[in-house]
């Protein structure tokens, strides 16, 4: 675990076996076919036609865990989970999944933070980002800047006009001189603290995806004010319960789970409103 103390990232190869990888490439062509229910903003496609076809128009979908028992099951995945406890601690939840498909002129993502979007009172925010196709530069894979979680500073964002980036806002206020590549073969994972900066670049492959399945977990000993407090709470009670727990215990688990979130489609330029709820649910 030193390296990813000292950098914030860590290589988790051969995460998804051949067989589980093959399901999930075909749990993302099902979920944008429509097979597995209703994501808002996502006109289901005709029946036929191959997957990459079905997937190329879109870039995002949120929350589908929601829809899909093998995509919630692989948030479960035992290696993960052992990865997972030994940078977090025993207890572990779950809040929200992304799957990516990027195909073939599709944009990336310019540097953010993934705290900034998913607050966690004691900086236990950590991805894991799975490959679905290998990941090459060519193809828009991630960039992450070693080290930048260590201040545990969490810099300004903006909104830019940058067509190689997709609408969520951008940070700055850092040198990214010292940034990497990460280059993953298909069922490679990278895991990453919430305060490292990371982007991705454009596919600029003539044609072909770049999928991957996106996971973010905190210790379940911490509460998740990702909303405002509701009646009765403050700021520092508010605590967000659509939340699924996949290590130890939660020791809130007397206020119940939620179920209130819906998959939904991100767009590519096109901007959420900062008063939208959404909003909050990028990273």
């Amino acid at each position: 675990m030193g390296d990813y103390q000292r950098d914030g990232f860590m290589i988790v190869r051969d995460l998804l076996p051949p067989a589980r990888l093959a399901a999930a490439r075909e749990e993302t062509a099902a979920i944008c076919r429509g097979a597995r229910g209703r994501v808002e903003g996502m006109v289901a496609a005709p029946p036929g036609g191959g997957d990459e076809g079905v997937l190329a128009p879109y870039l995002c979908v949120h929350f589908p865990h929601k829809l899909s028992p093998l995509i919630l099951d692989i948030a479960r995945d035992a290696r993960a989970i052992r990865v997972l406890t030994g940078l977090i601690g025993p207890n572990v939840k779950m809040m929200q999944s992304m799957l990516f498909m990027k195909a073939a002129g599709k944009p990336g993502q310019a540097w953010h933070q993934d705290e900034s979007h998913i607050p966690t009172r004691d900086r236990s925010l950590t991805a894991i980002w799975i490959a679905l196709d290998d990941a090459t530069l060519s193809n828009g894979c991630l960039w992450v800047l070693p080290g930048s979680h260590r201040a545990g500073v969490l810099h300004p964002v903006r909104d830019h006009d940058d067509p190689s980036f997709d609408a969520t806002p951008e940070a700055y206020g850092f040198d990214d001189g010292g940034a990497v590549p990460v280059e993953l073969p298909a069922g490679g994972a990278v895991v990453f603290n919430g305060y490292l900066l990371h982007r991705s670049l454009p596919n600029r492959s003539r044609r072909g995806m770049r999928r991957a399945l996106v996971y973010h977990y905190m210790s379940a000993e911490s509460l998740l004010p990702w909303f405002p407090p509701g009646p009765g709470e403050t700021m520092a009670t508010t605590d967000h319960r659509d939340v699924v727990l996949v290590a130890g215990l939660d020791p809130h688990a007397a206020k119940g789970t939620l179920d209130v979130q819906r998959p939904w489609l991100r767009r590519e330029r096109s901007r959420v409103p900062r008063t939208d709820p959404a909003a909050r649910f990028v990273g």
